[in-house]
Order: C-alpha cells, then sequence, then structure tokens
C-alpha cells in the first residue's frame, strides 16, 4: 500500500554552498555570511531563514513578491533582475540569467536536499491518460513486496507533480525514512508536460520512466501534438532515466522507443493472454502467471501491464511481481464501478440490474476509451448513457472532439457542466455540441443539462437492465469549480443518492468491498 507523504527535517546550509554548481552572474551582499533553512517559490509559504526564488508565472510574476517574501523572513533572493525596494535592506540578491530561475531553482532545491531520489527507487510515469492509474497500481504493488511506496501524483496533491522545491523537499522526508526503517523505498512519481518543460523534476533521476500514452490534451499551453511529445520526450533522455518502459501499442510510443537513447521495454495489450473482463474483476495471464484483479476494463489490463513491467525494471521478478497484483486495489475515479441495488439486495455487484462507472475521462480520447469499454461490458445488450462536460478555462479545441466522441460512441448522451471555472456553462455546453452530428434523432440521443446533479440523476432514473451508465470528466474530484470557488460535488456520492433515490435503498451499503484474490482462485 502506498504510504502518505513525509516531509524531511533538514539543518541549515550556507548560502554559498548552494551556488557552487551555478552560473551566478551577480550578487548583492555576501552569500557565505547566510545560512539557508529552506527553499520557497511561492511567498504565501516563506518561513524565517528561506531562500525565496522568484519564478515567473503565467498569472503572476515571482519578482513582484519578493518583498512580501523578506517580509515574511526570506534571507535571501534569487532573481532574473534585482528587486530595487530590497538593496537597502541587507538582504542578499543573488542574480542569474533571464529564463534559467526554474531549472536553477530544481538544482538547488536538490543540492539543498542532498540528491534524495539517488537512495530511493524512483519511477516516473508521463502520457496523457493512465499516469494516475499507474502510479496506484505501482504503491499497491511495491507495497505488497516489502517496498513502502510513496505515490506523487494527482490523488495526493494540488498539482500532478509538484514544484521542484516541493518533490525535493517530499522525496528528503521519504529518504530519511528510509534510514529510519532500514527498508528500501520507493517512489512513483506522475510527471506531467508542464512539470518536464518547467523542469520540476530536474535533479531527479529515475530508475525507471513509463509512457502511457498521447492524445489531444493541454494543447493551449504547448500548441502543437509535436511540442507536446517533445515535453514527455525529455523523461526518457539519460540524464533522466535508466530505462524506459512503453506503450509500444501507442503510435506516440513507437516513436519514443525508435528515438531511444536508454534501455526500453516495449509493452503491448498482447502481452496479456487469455482475458476476461467483468465489471470489478479482470483476470489475464502475463509471463505464465495468472492475474486477477479487482479492476475493471481492457485498459486497466494495459495499466497493469505497465506496472509489473517497471516493476520488473526496478529488479523484482515475474513470480514476486505475479503474487503482489494480488493486492491491487481499485483507483477511485478511474473506471470505479458504484454498485447498485440487485434483485436480491445484496451488496456486491452480481445481479445488479445496471451498471455504473465513474472515471475522469476528461479528453477526447479518455472519452473514446472509456466509452468503448462500456460497450463491451453492455456486450451488446445494453445501451451505453453518458454524462460528460468540459471544464473552463482550459484546451477549448478539444471540446467539440469530446462531443463528437459522445455522439459516436454512446446511445444516450446528457451534456452538463464539468468545472466550468470562469466560463459561462453554457458557452461550454455549445462549444462541445458544435462537434455533434447533425440531425433529426440528435434531441432524443443529446439531452442538455447544465445542472450536473440532475443530469446524473436523469442518466440513472433512465438506465435499464443491462444498460452501462459512464459519469465522465471529474472522477476522484470532490468538488466543482465555479467563478474562484469550489463547491462540495463528488461524482461517486452523486450517483448513489441518485440510485437510492431510484431505489429506496440506503446508498452506504452498497460500495462492493475491495476483493484481493489468492493464488489459489487464479485459473
Amino acid at each position: 500500500m502506498a504510504c502518505h507523504a513525509v516531509v524531511a527535517t533538514m539543518p541549515t546550509m550556507p548560502m554559498n554552498l548552494l551556488f557552487d554548481d551555478i552560473e551566478v552572474i551577480e550578487s548583492v551582499g555576501d552569500p557565505s555570511a547566510v545560512d539557508i533553512a529552506g527553499i520557497a517559490h511561492d511567498s504565501r509559504r516563506v518561513v524565517p531563514g528561506d531562500l525565496f526564488c522568484c519564478v515567473p508565472g503565467l498569472l503572476s510574476d515571482g519578482h513582484v513578491h519578493a518583498a512580501e517574501a523578506v517580509d515574511r523572513g526570506a534571507v535571501g533572493v534569487l532573481c532574473e533582475h534585482f528587486i530595487p525596494e530590497l538593496l537597502d535592506q541587507g538582504v542578499i540578491q543573488t542574480r542569474i540569467a533571464p529564463g534559467t530561475i526554474r531549472p536553477v531553482m530544481a538544482r538547488l532545491a536538490a543540492t539543498f536536499y542532498d540528491f534524495p531520489a539517488r537512495e530511493l527507487l524512483m519511477v516516473g510515469v508521463t502520457g496523457t491518460n493512465g499516469k494516475t492509474t499507474v502510479t496506484q497500481l505501482l504503491g499497491d504493488l511495491l507495497g505488497a513486496t516489502g517496498r513502502p511506496t510513496n505515490v506523487m501524483g494527482t490523488l495526493s496533491g494540488a498539482r500532478t507533480t509538484p514544484e521542484a522545491t516541493e518533490v525535493q523537499r517530499v522525496l528528503a522526508g521519504v529518504r530519511d525514512r528510509q534510514k529510519s526503517d532500514g527498508r528500501q523505498h520507493a517512489v512513483a512519481m506522475e510527471v506531467s508536460s508542464h512539470a518536464l518543460v518547467q523542469a520540476r523534476v530536474e535533479g531527479v533521476h529515475f530508475d525507471v520512466a513509463v509512457f502511457t500514452n498521447l492524445s489531444h490534451d493541454h494543447l493551449d499551453y504547448h500548441g502543437t501534438m509535436e511540442a507536446y511529445f517533445e515535453a514527455k520526450h525529455i523523461l526518457f533522455d539519460p540524464d533522466h532515466a535508466l530505462r524506459g518502459v512503453v506503450n509500444a501499442d501507442d503510435p506516440w510510443g513507437k516513436r519514443l522507443i525508435e528515438r531511444a537513447r536508454i534501455p526500453m521495454t516495449a509493452v503491448h495489450h498482447s502481452d496479456a493472454a487469455d482475458v476476461v473482463l467483468r465489471p470489478g474483476r479482470t483476470e489475464f495471464t502475463w509471463r505464465g502467471h495468472r492475474i486477477t484483479t479487482p479492476l475493471t476494463g481492457a485498459i486497466n489490463v494495459d495499466n497493469t501491464l505497465l506496472a509489473a513491467e517497471a516493476a520488473l525494471g526496478l529488479g523484482l521478478d515475474a513470480a514476486e511481481v505475479a503474487e503482489a497484483l494480488d493486492n491491487l486495489s481499485p483507483v477511485p475515479g478511474r473506471l470505479q464501478v458504484i454498485a447498485t441495488p440487485n434483485r436480491d439486495g445484496a451488496t456486491d455487484l452480481a445481479g445488479s440490474p445496471f451498471t455504473v462507472l465513474v472515471d475522469y475521462a476528461h479528453t477526447p480520447a479518455g472519452l473514446e476509451v472509456v466509452l468503448r469499454e462500456a460497450r463491451s461490458l453492455a456486450d451488446g445488450t445494453g445501451r451505453v448513457l453518458v454524462v460528460f462536460g468540459c471544464g473552463g478555462n482550459r484546451d477549448r479545441a478539444k471540446r467539440p472532439l469530446m462531443g463528437q466522441a459522445a455522439w459516436t460512441l454512446s446511445d444516450v448522451a446528457f451534456l452538463t457542466s464539468d468545472n466550468p471555472r470562469d466560463e459561462d456553462p453554457l458557452a461550454i455546453i455549445e462549444e462541445v455540441r458544435a462537434g455533434l452530428a447533425r440531425g433529426q434523432e440528435q434531441e432524443a440521443k443529446f439531452m442538455v443539462e447544465p445542472d450536473r446533479r440532475l443530469a446524473i440523476r436523469n442518466a440513472l432514473d433512465g438506465a435499464q437492465p443491462g444498460d452501462v451508465v459512464v459519469i465522465a470528466g471529474k472522477g476522484h474530484e470532490t468538488y466543482q469549480e465555479v467563478k474562484g470557488r469550489r463547491l462540495p460535488f463528488d461524482d461517486a456520492v452523486e450517483a448513489r443518492s441518485s440510485l437510492s433515490r431510484r431505489f429506496g435503498t440506503d446508498p452506504t451499503t452498497w460500495t462492493p468491498k475491495t476483493t484481493h484474490f489468492s493464488s489459489s482462485e487464479r485459473r
């Protein structure tokens, strides 16, 4: 099981030692006269003794907040231009070349914490979809083999990959715990394309880098798919990883392998034989071992294969990995099955009148995958219903593509609000509708309900025996972002509430217990 984040307590360090390998243009004050107790990039989180790094951001420039950082106790400032109002305050300012502050900050943080990643088993997972699932599976898998594993990613923080200062601080805490308990510790980290471009994992060397897939997302930031791919490719450079594990069924994964300068393991869906898929249970054979997991869908076979091969890359053997896979748990909001009351009132999934899935799918490719999984589970006898929307203040080009995916792959779609943020939900919905086919059947197939709670209720009220209902877009999130506020909202909770209303039973009894399968149950 993945362990919780731990934080290191570090001694102070003379400021000048931090800059031994850094190209400094000029300093105000004497860095050798000051000890640094920490490194910060957010002026609101500065504590006395910190070195404050003036990071220019999309919305705010750290140079503007340097004075606030000093008021909070910062004893030094790393900047790309001097802060005039601080020149007479005795604060040391160290100036470096413009455009270099993020990689320099990352190297300083790694130096300050004495490069903790070097002493840990490190796995970095990147890709458009599947990062969270693969890292969580690795947390369960490695933990079951006696290697406590810290999972860093979407489920554990505000960002998929934290800033470099936070990354190094957490890694140092894991290393310190390793020293205290004498066991080998591991870290499974989601590594986003933003993090790679912004040097958040600079100074971290991964034993294994994993690539899941690449599809349309974040083009508002990267501009083109080619630039998006190049960002992902950074992780597979020898400076960042010893070896790679790549989904070779993905065309971008094939390109990664072709350009590889490190040893690569190509993973194919066909590596899993005799696959049996059911809601809440998946079986397949891998490297001669029969594997049974409480996961749902063929995509989670692929994710499990990537996690298993990454574990082999860390030095585990196949038998050890296969046995550990019995300890996997479903990942919240990733093809998460919401149990419905069955004909006998039992709490397991057998006999449920229809299947309800909550998934984080918020990209065109992600939605396509989930809807195809739903179609497979419906097995030709039931319909696929989907509740979905698109987030505000994000890549607008994917909105009509999401609409097109829902139109093509579902029988009934409920178009609703996701996280509108600062945008008008109805305007977002209209951009999604631009991808829909036009025709008389459209009104019957596509239903617009901006209130997400009502959309979920309407979908579940309309579900019939054999149907599969997909509630997509928010997954594990427990809030809805509207006009700068995070309002409580959990798709899984709302689904259970709607089912309770329909069936008149207590939804707290429906969540199936996580089932771990012993080797005697394998076939």
